[in-house]
């Protein structure tokens, strides 16, 4: 197990720059009319310079990919129910997400600021799970129709 949570760290990093990159450039594109935009301005204030706000900002992307990818390995715990997954994998994800947000100042600096990003990313998480709850029941619903069919020949 240790193993296999080592070798997903090690391929979210990469995988937290490149979404991080592509969020940025997602962004540049609707708000920063026809500018790139690697970071928000108080991010770049706050650093010094842009570049050394990009630079935080990518390794604290990699960092917060290490967190999402070593944490999926919550769902492969079987003799936990659903629920324990669920409310462990969001600590832990919010865990990593809340402070990387407030770093980068992706969240307004204060408490109505921190609320709303977590407000957000709430909501953002439940759309997600819910989805994939769904194509999970779906599969196996099939999975259980195919076996059925087999089980009939």
């Amino acid at each position: 197990m240790k193993k296999k949570i080592m070798l997903r760290c090690a391929l979210g990093f990469p995988i937290g720059i490149t979404i991080g990159q592509m969020i940025s450039i997602v962004i540049s594109l609707i708000w920063a009319k026809g500018y790139y935009a690697p970071c928000v301005p108080e991010l770049a204030t706050a650093m010094g310079n842009e570049i050394n706000a990009v630079i935080l900002q990518t390794a604290l992307c990699g960092l917060l990919g290490i967190g999402f990818s070593g944490s999926s390995i919550i769902w492969e715990i079987e003799h936990w129910n659903l629920v324990k997954q669920t409310g462990i994998y969001f600590l832990i994800v919010s865990a990593f997400m809340m402070p990387i947000a407030y770093f980068t100042y992706w969240m307004e600096h204060s408490l109505i600021g921190f609320l709303s990003y977590l407000g957000i990313f709430t909501l953002i998480f439940v759309i997600v799970w819910v989805i994939e709850v769904t194509i999970g029941r779906k599969n196996i619903r099939k999975m259980n129709e195919n076996l059925q069919s087999y089980r009939n020949r």
